[in-house]
């Protein structure tokens, strides 16, 4: 079995864009990818799009949709994935599978969301779609709601860490100023993003507009090869591991802050590719709001469960920090465009991997960890990789 790996990429603008649609947004970014890893159109066996979409527009059958912007593709098979939040990444490792099954050879993945033509209250019933409805559809503050619910329950048990969670706000945000592509490029620091304000209001108590993730639009590519084809191509990214780990969809059957799921993909992605956390380069981690991302330390193994905290108060995930944690700002910063996110966080680390992240770099970058979460931790991904060429 061959494994694939990433030979180029190309990334859109975040936040809300002149784009129309997931058509256009497919198509500002699935030929420069292919430019950039310097394969052609008739060279790629399978196409393999993340969007979520459930309501943002009316049209479906979106894996059609990349052959509209690329007539050369108009032939190639092509499938829609979609896996709430996480689906970027179902759209990778269902390619990386296709590749590695001898399906295949040449892989492209493109994974889009136009989020902005709808108002902000749809918004946010559309995205209730990554909650169990039958049970968490009438959670106050949409999707902002499930995880001030689990925010809620973590302070009961560990103490009210607020001026933590803006702590993480105030990083990423740093962060996202050297990011090119991120939806919001302004340092807000501590104090703004640590004070509930009129223009820094509750969302979901007690998560403040600071601690949730951007609305936004955008696109990004991939072309995933074989790894044969991939040694005549110009650079290559390697997976040490990959793993997707489920966990229970309800909340109401498991601990919501836990964050189970997240710990065991982890573990098995540590334990596949032979590393601890300490080989690790940076992680780029799905910090859909900053509670997550903080539990996330914990499932990681970069803390002990309630003590999260002290990874950003020592300073260990700043970006010149032990472990830097979303030196791209995450989603926090970046925004999150959700069929495009999962694809996003491997285009970013891939650059970091080959020196390509401009302001954004890592020096001496070489291990990359990945992780990009569906739902309420429910589908959790980890990739670790590392640059082959």
């Amino acid at each position: 079995m061959t494994k694939a790996q990433i030979v180029g990429w190309a990334h859109s603008q975040f936040g809300k864009t002149e784009y129309e649609d997931t058509e256009q947004l497919m198509a500002a970014v699935a030929m420069p990818a292919l430019e950039h890893a310097g394969v052609e159109a008739k060279d790629v066996d399978g196409i393999f799009v993340g969007v979520m979409n459930g309501g943002f527009s009316k049209q479906e059958f979106q894996g059609a949709l990349v052959s509209m912007g690329s007539s050369d593709l108009a032939q190639t098979p092509s499938v829609r994935l979609e896996n709430a939040c996480a689906t970027g990444s179902a759209a990778i490792y269902t390619a990386m599978d296709f590749i590695e099954s001898g399906r295949g050879r040449i892989a492209l993945v493109v994974g889009a969301e136009k989020m902005t033509a709808v108002p902000t209250a749809q918004v946010g019933d559309i995205l209730l779609g990554g909650s169990y409805r039958r049970e968490e559809a009438d959670v106050e503050g949409g999707f902002a709601g499930i995880f001030g619910r689990i925010a809620q329950h973590y302070f009961q048990r560990y103490g009210d860490r607020s001026e933590e969670l803006a702590m993480i706000a105030a990083k990423n945000h740093a962060n996202g100023v050297a990011n090119p592509y991120a939806h919001m490029r302004k340092d807000f620091g501590f104090d703004f993003c640590n004070t509930v304000s009129e223009k820094n209001p509750l969302v979901a108590a007690p998560l403040r507009r600071t601690d949730c993730s951007l609305v936004s639009d955008g696109a990004a590519a991939l072309v995933l090869a074989d790894a044969e084809t991939a040694a005549s191509l110009q650079r290559a990214i390697a997976f040490r591991a990959r793993q997707h780990v489920n966990d229970v969809f309800a909340l109401s059957r498991r601990d919501m802050v836990a964050f189970d799921g997240p710990r065991r993909a982890w573990s098995a992605a540590l334990a596949e590719a032979g590393v601890t956390l300490d080989d690790l380069s940076f992680v780029e981690t799905h910090d859909c709001f900053t509670v997550a991302e903080m539990i996330e330390y914990e499932a990681m193994g970069l803390a002990k469960p309630g003590e999260g905290y002290k990874v950003v108060r020592d300073g260990t995930a700043t970006k010149t920090g032990k472990l830097p944690v979303n030196p791209s700002g995450g989603l926090k910063s970046k925004g999150h465009p959700i069929g495009a996110t999962g694809v996003s966080m491997h285009v970013i680390s891939a650059m970091q991997l080959t020196g390509e992240a401009g302001d954004m770099q890592i020096q001496g970058a070489n291990l990359a960890g990945v992780f990009n979460m569906g739902g309420a931790a429910v589908a959790n991904y980890v990739s670790i990789m590392e640059r082959a060429k």
